[in-house]
């Protein structure tokens, strides 16, 4: 790594000929694959992103000039030239972030990672130089996937309104966003891919013209004059430069020289302007290359020659579950169709695409769109499944509310990576589904605490008809069964209380939310050996609270609820809400996620960070229980 360990800055490329440059950019990819093979990351999309990363910092000043990444996940390079090459803790307590991080740089601008959302910022930066008289541009680049989302288009159509706001876009066309990028814009992209270029046919045809006697100069005049029909029959950008868009390209994104002039060029335009780059994801690492699904997008912890896995991870994964469960759906009702917002892998679609080809479909980086057009087919009598990481539905809110609930329709969601996700950190953990979704009318949640539940609770979510409903489950694999010892209402009783301590009553009512089970087990163990007695109840569905749950809180003297969730508005709170409205008035204390943003880190250490460990919970409500014998007994 002679001469990567000389990059301490991204100004330290100046100094580089070309043929150092090139080597620079074989020592980054070999670097990308020995150090994420330790630890785990996104691999794919950086070796996809080397020669351009390294071409926008010799071209562009950062941080004077800013540079945002869309999403945050192909930014291992820019850190790598922004003197950030420690990757020994890429994404663990303590390390890099496997995103941008302003903690961590001044060259990051922003920590976004979630697509489509790095052009509304570089509006917002341009915008603000204009206001403040300052010149120096600013450079959004994002892939092809992130530009199937609307708020991308959203944001294009206010940039190309001002032409003098040096802003210069990049398109990192790779033709995929996990898995290959789909829909019109892909196919458009497609076109540009395999023109020639009008740009190098209208060079030819005035050099050729030119030389012609007496009619060449009038006819290359003419041609001139029919540019934009030419440029729509050669090389169909137009769809670019409608918007008011200038547009470079397409450019192999691979060749450095190329990529820097190119470059140059956008910055030396003065206002808003687009280069398309080709790159290839995975590029120079065989088994990403070779690898059809999704180029080594993210891994875990890999043999770096072979690319397998170090570690099978030691059981099923909730997701596997929820992917074979819905084949089975499938088989038995053809009104079931699938979802998915570009992740058909990650999500557990795959198997459920393979067996019904004709009732899967991925809308691109489009959560808003997604939703509302399951809507539109739960209209005409299909019963849609969206599959989607927990934290992307926040990005259809108003589609849920307004688009499926208030039409009462039957759409499941079913939300993976929900609660503590730990090492992509803040942004990635589903810690906001639960409350946000406790104030939509007729919505109903369930919440998972095992593999059996995830199959039982699809299944009854996907015979609603006139609301919508909601499946969440962790991250990860999924633990031993979780066997029920009774029922109250639709509650599973999943310890009895056994004897009280003394009082009429038992003592702790802990009321157990989707994967929390086997702490909640855990705590009431715990309380037992202090001599306090406590009942554990999963509810299954967490929303609507059941109607028998104020009853058996009556029974108890403490009730304690236990959420990988938010606890503003989450399970905690709506519980305590209906205990106040049965005119239940007992102490409750709820337990869950504290409202802030979680650093990256793995889950358990997270858990163990913010006190949502058995441990924990059980000496908080020790201490509640005995300040409650400690009380002097009213008369």
């Amino acid at each position: 790594m002679a001469l990567l360990t000389r990059i301490r800055g991204p100004r330290d490329l100046d100094r580089l000929t070309p043929g150092q440059l090139a080597a620079l950019a074989q020592e980054i990819r070999t670097f990308l694959v020995t150090e994420v093979s330790k630890t785990g990351g996104h691999l794919g999309p950086n070796l996809g992103v080397v020669e351009l990363t390294i071409a926008l910092h010799r071209v562009f000043d950062s941080p004077r000039d800013r540079i945002l990444f869309d999403t945050g996940h192909q930014s291992y390079v820019h850190k790598l030239l922004t003197g950030r090459q420690d990757f020994s803790g890429l994404r663990t307590k303590g390390g890099l972030s496997g995103y941008p991080s302003r903690a961590e740089s001044e060259h990051d601008v922003i920590e976004n990672s979630h697509a489509s959302t790095v052009l509304s910022y570089a509006d917002g930066l341009a915008k603000a130089n204009q206001l403040q008289g300052k010149h120096d541009p600013v450079v959004a680049v994002i892939g092809d996937g992130a530009l199937t989302g609307g708020m991308a288009w959203e944001a294009l159509n206010n940039i190309a309104d001002a032409k003098d706001r040096p802003l210069v876009i990049v398109v990192n066309d790779n033709e995929r966003s996990y898995s290959p990028t789909i829909g019109g814009l892909a196919n458009h992209l497609a076109t540009l891919r395999t023109t020639q270029g009008y740009e190098r046919f209208l060079s030819w045809g005035k050099d050729a013209l030119q030389r012609t006697p007496v009619v060449g100069q009038q006819l290359f005049e003419t041609l001139h004059g029919a540019k934009k029909g030419l440029k729509d029959f050669i090389a169909p950008q137009g769809m670019f430069e409608d918007l008011g868009l200038k547009y470079i390209g397409p450019i192999d994104g691979h060749d450095l020289t190329a990529l820097e002039s190119a470059l140059t060029k956008a910055r030396g335009f003065g206002g808003p302007v687009i280069v398309h780059c080709l790159t290839e994801k995975g590029r120079g690492y065989h088994a990403a290359e070779n690898n059809d699904e999704d180029r080594f997008h993210a891994v875990g912890k890999i043999h770096p020659e072979t690319g397998l896995p170090l570690q099978s991870g030691g059981g099923r994964s909730w997701t596997s579950v929820f992917a074979e469960e819905m084949v089975a759906l499938g088989h038995e009702r053809e009104d079931i169709v699938g979802i998915t917002a570009a992740m058909l892998h990650p999500v557990g679609l795959a198997p459920f695409a393979e067996a019904f080809p004709d009732r899967i479909f991925d809308v691109g980086i489009a959560e808003q769109h997604a939703v509302t057009s399951a809507a539109g087919m739960a209209t005409n009598g299909l019963h849609p499944v969206f599959a989607v990481y927990a934290t992307f539905l926040n990005r259809a809110f108003d589609q849920v509310l307004m688009d499926v609930a208030l039409h009462k329709l039957g759409v499941t969601f079913v939300l993976d990576r929900a609660g503590v996700t730990g090492d992509d950190g803040a942004s990635h953990n589903g810690m906001w589904d639960m409350s946000m979704l406790q104030i939509v009318p007729t919505l109903r949640l369930a919440a998972p605490r095992d593999a059996d539940q995830v199959r039982a609770q699809l299944r009854e979510a996907v015979e609603v008809r006139d609301a919508p409903t909601v499946v969440r489950y962790s991250k990860g694999t999924v633990g031993p069964a979780v066997p029920a010892v009774g029922r109250v209402g639709g509650m599973d009783v999943l310890r009895a209380a056994g004897e009280s301590s003394g009082a009429h009553r038992a003592d702790v009512l802990i009321v157990s939310v989707g994967a929390m089970a086997p702490t909640s087990l855990e705590v009431a163990d715990l309380l037992a050996a202090q001599g306090i007695t406590a009942t554990v109840v999963d509810p299954r569905w967490v929303k609507p609270v059941d109607q028998a749950l104020p009853g058996l809180a009556a029974e108890h003297r403490v009730v304690v609820t236990i959420e990988d969730n938010g606890r503003v508005g989450g399970v905690g709170a709506a519980v305590a809400q209906s205990l106040r409205d049965a005119d239940v008035d007992l102490p409750l204390r709820d337990f869950g996620i504290p409202q802030e943003f979680l650093d990256h880190a793995s889950r358990s250490e997270i858990l163990e960070e913010i006190g949502l460990t058995a441990p924990a919970i059980a000496r908080k409500v020790t201490a509640l229980v005995a300040s409650l014998d400690a009380a002097p007994v009213k008369a």
